[in-house]
């Protein structure tokens, strides 16, 4: 019986996208709300800044009451007030005076500049001021920085810190936002102990499961690694069971190929409340792939390989676009930008399969982007994931890259600015 054709790359990540949804709208307190995506316009319900305001600590007055001052010939005015920061009353000045004033402080009335106080010998009762302002110089100007009614943040807009800090200046407590996806992370493997233990012969430290759940935070979903759960499918139903109360996606890693000990395969392939499906991908490396959804919640759920480059490889291929999806990027193919780049050496690849390199990109003499592989293809080979600065992306039908053949490379991390400039980035 011949094995099933292989399912291509983008119909499976087109699969692990249409299995999702982004999650319902709530309202979040701002202290919470870091990371999640805009599910409403913010719009400045006032001015910003709301009222007049001194830009810096020194003396308001009007113009013409110092606009012939200098070094050489300074002017002197009497000082009728303070006016700190925080003051609520309505204060006026009146001609051939000035009011001393700190940096936020509300400007008085008829108030035409404020003249820094290092232009002045810092006078309490009377001041001497040794150069003029222009007009308004030094004053801001209620919604200078946004008139009321202003968009100030559009929906779909992830939220990071600067945008916590305009919301907290508008005056926002809380705000509509897409919820960050609950992700666990189940490792599986008798094999396979907890890092810090002594390894035993036979035994490895679980990679995948600290690399899954760093990986679903990098994204912006919020990861629960569950402890490594033995070759036994009673244990490991009971574990998915206990999870679904808390998950809005699973992930497992291992037990999804041909072996006799595959024991997710076995138990999420078992009539019952799960449905999953196992397909063979073209893709290199991690070629099992199994995604459905768990229980009478019908919680998503992604098998990934248990070698750790291929589970690397098939989170960010086919999970990461997922969980985009799921915190609300709505763009038709949410991936990580790809940029085009010139083979510095050669390599082989399987014609059959569309297949993910780990690579490091450089500049080349020329000023183009030459990418190398960090190391072989074998799929247990960890270490080099450190190095890799991209993925090098061979298609269906290529058999061999040539040296200063065109590779296409899916970024593991931002461009240095200055080479970000010249460098076309785009998605597949």
């Amino acid at each position: 019986m011949s094995a099933a054709p292989l399912t291509s790359v983008a119909a499976h990540r087109q699969s692990c996208l249409d299995l999702v949804r982004p999650l319902p709208p709530l309202d979040l307190a701002l202290r919470d709300a870091l990371g999640c995506v805009l599910a409403e316009d913010v719009v400045s319900p006032r001015p910003l800044p709301a009222f007049d305001n001194s830009a810096m600590d020194g003396y308001a007055v009007r113009v013409r009451d110092v606009e012939a001052a200098s070094e050489e010939n300074p002017v002197g005015l009497p000082v009728v007030g303070d006016i700190a920061a925080g003051r609520a009353d309505t204060l006026r000045l009146v001609g051939g005076t000035t009011a001393r004033i700190m940096t936020g402080a509300p400007v008085p009335q008829g108030t035409e500049a404020v003249v820094p106080v290092e232009w002045t010998d810092r006078g309490v009762s009377h001041v001497t001021i040794r150069r003029a302002p222009a007009p308004g110089q030094h004053i801001r100007l209620a919604g200078e920085d946004a008139p009321a009614g202003t968009l100030v943040l559009e929906a779909g807009t992830r939220l990071e810190p600067r945008h916590i800090g305009v919301l907290a200046a508008l005056g926002r407590a809380r705000v509509r936002v897409r919820p960050r996806p609950r992700v666990v992370v189940v490792s599986t493997g008798t094999e396979v102990v907890e890092p810090g233990v002594t390894l035993a012969r036979g035994q490895l430290h679980d990679a995948n499961g600290y690399l899954l759940t760093a990986a679903v935070e990098d994204v912006g979903a919020l990861g629960y690694r569950v402890g490594v759960v033995a070759d036994d499918g009673r244990e490991l139903a009971a574990v998915l069971d206990d999870q679904l109360v808390r998950a809005d996606v699973v992930i497992t890693s291992g037990g999804v190929s041909e072996g006799a000990y595959d024991t997710v395969k076995e138990v999420l392939s078992a009539p019952g409340a799960h449905a999953v499906r196992f397909d063979r991908v073209a893709v290199q490396p991690g070629m099992p792939q199994g995604l459905g959804t768990l229980g009478e919640q019908g919680v998503p759920v992604f098998t990934l390989p248990g070698n750790p480059v291929s589970s690397f490889v098939s989170f960010e291929v086919f999970v990461r676009p997922a969980l985009r999806r799921m915190l609300g990027d709505e763009g038709p193919d949410p991936q990580r930008p790809r940029v085009r780049a010139v083979a510095g050496t050669g390599w082989t690849s399987p014609p059959a399969k569309e297949q993910y390199v780990r690579a490091a990109w450089t500049r080349g003499a020329d000023g183009r982007f030459v990418v190398e592989p960090v190391s072989g293809h074998g799929s247990h080979l960890v270490t080099a994931l450190a190095r890799a600065t991209c993925l090098a992306v061979v298609p269906v039908g290529v058999a061999e890259v040539a040296p200063g053949d065109e590779v296409e490379c899916v970024l593991l991390g931002p461009l240095p600015q200055e080479a970000a400039l010249d460098v076309p980035v785009g998605h597949p």
